[in-house]
């Protein structure tokens, strides 16, 4: 295992960078001027990859493997502190530099500024290879910054002052367009103002002579009560004499009244007498045309032509539309004025097989009782008359309950229904014949499955 090097033994490089900084050590680190500090951090940046790797500091070393564009950014601050603190890392790294910078890196070295060179190039490459005299380099880089600081000042303020004298130069414009307006809108208020100047004059005189006039009316006014005077009492005295008559007048009408009360009571009892007989003769033709009040609908006339029906007829309202869903029915039946007529057999034989007929109706027509009380719809229940059962119980409110005749089905009777319904109407019929769906939809109907009936009466 190897000794450590002595004082004696040290490379010759690091033995004159130390002496360097000892010599130097007196003398603080000049203050950079930011552009030159800026030129520094990106020489460096750019050139710390070059350097072998024993030669990069270990706080660098993440550094240089940075992107090109973002180590001078992300790691300025850790290449600013080497810079300072390693004259060895700041010696190598500006031997490369220097020698990268070609003559411009030649001319600094020997301590020469070019005239045509850029001063914060200049500046940045002595803080780097620090010749003889870089500090007055630094210096002269800061008065050149300083002075292109104070020309950009300079040249701010003189565009400042420019936009400011076209500020104003725009505003006297302004002025001057609205001194021009105020100018014409003073003529048009003189022009004004002389007009309302005539009308004064104009309305003065006439205030003079409506007060001429007011006087000559005063004095015909009072002549005019003088002889009012004399008129009043002439109709004073008219009045007595008209009192008079009128007292001769009342006793007259007295006895005229009740003469005219007397005539009056002769005139009601004829009046009386004559609307009597209009009325019995109204009353008499009414009954002779048999008119009476109608209270059937078209289906009732269906029904008393081809059903029988077990109970009499109830009118209300239903709503419907098609499919086997009970909330498409639920829509349907919410229209006004709807009619909801059930093929009989063909809901109940579907969802209550397992029950006798009897049953099987029973159950049907209760809950269609329930949707006639809830919608208030018109229902009408069609069944074969072929397996009628006699004895069946009344129907519920609102349901009317058919049973096809001798030699005609159900299908044939829900149709007759269907067509004698007008046209418009909102009509629901349910069957889930397809035959009957098809014939009934021609007519305008709304076809509905037995299922959307069925899910109806059971969420019921």
């Amino acid at each position: 295992m190897s000794a450590p090097l002595e004082p004696d033994d040290r490379p010759v490089e690091e033995a004159a960078v130390e002496a360097a900084d000892v010599t130097l050590s007196a003398s603080p680190e000049p203050v950079l001027p930011e552009p030159v500090r800026q030129r520094i951090m990106v020489l460096a940046a750019a050139a710390l990859p070059g350097l072998p790797g024993d030669e990069i500091p270990v706080v660098l070393r993440r550094v240089a493997r940075f992107a090109p564009n973002r180590r001078a950014r992300l790691g300025g601050r850790e290449i600013a502190a080497q810079l300072t603190a390693d004259p060895l890392f700041r010696q190598r790294i500006g031997a490369r530099i220097v020698t990268e910078a070609g003559d411009l890196g030649a001319a600094v070295t020997s301590g020469v500024a070019p005239a045509a060179a850029d001063p914060v190039e200049v500046a940045a490459l002595a803080y780097l290879a620090r010749p003889e005299g870089w500090r007055e380099l630094i210096d002269a880089a800061g008065d050149v910054v300083r002075a292109d600081a104070d020309s950009a000042a300079l040249a701010d303020r003189i565009r400042t002052a420019e936009q400011r004298a076209t500020r104003a130069d725009h505003d006297r414009t302004v002025a001057r367009v609205e001194a021009d307006k105020l100018r014409d809108e003073l003529a048009r208020v003189r022009e004004e103002l002389g007009q309302l100047r005539e009308e004064a004059r104009t309305t003065a005189k006439a205030l003079r002579e409506a007060q001429a006039a007011q006087k000559r009316a005063a004095d015909l006014l009072a002549t005019e009560k003088g002889r009012a005077s004399r008129i009043a009492q002439e109709h004073e005295a008219e009045v007595r004499r008209m009192k008079s008559r009128l007292t001769d007048a009342e006793t007259a009408a007295a006895t005229g009244k009740q003469a005219a009360k007397d005539s009056r009571a002769v005139d009601d009892a004829r009046l009386w007498l004559l609307l009597e007989t209009i009325g019995q003769a109204a009353t008499g033709l009414r009954r002779e045309l048999a008119l009476e009040p109608s209270d059937k609908l078209p289906a009732d006339f269906v029904a008393d032509a081809a059903a029988d029906r077990p109970g009499a007829p109830e009118r209300s309202r239903a709503r419907a539309q098609d499919t086997d869903d009970p909330g498409r029915l639920d829509q349907l039946l919410a229209l006004p004025r709807a009619h909801l007529v059930v093929d009989g057999y063909n809901v109940t034989k579907r969802g209550f097989a397992d029950m006798s007929l009897e049953q099987q109706r029973k159950r049907l027509i209760t809950g269609l009782g329930g949707i006639a009380a809830q919608t208030g719809d018109e229902v009408t229940v069609v069944f074969d008359g072929a397996e009628r059962v006699h004895g069946l119980p009344p129907a519920p409110r609102g349901v009317r309950v058919l049973f096809s005749r001798k030699g005609m089905t159900a299908d044939e009777l829900i149709r007759q229904l269907v067509r004698a319904e007008p046209p418009g109407r909102p009509l629901v019929v349910v069957s889930s014949d397809r035959e009957v769906a098809d014939g009934v939809r021609r007519h305008g109907a709304y076809p509905m499955g037995a299922d959307s009936l069925l899910r109806r009466l059971a969420r019921s």
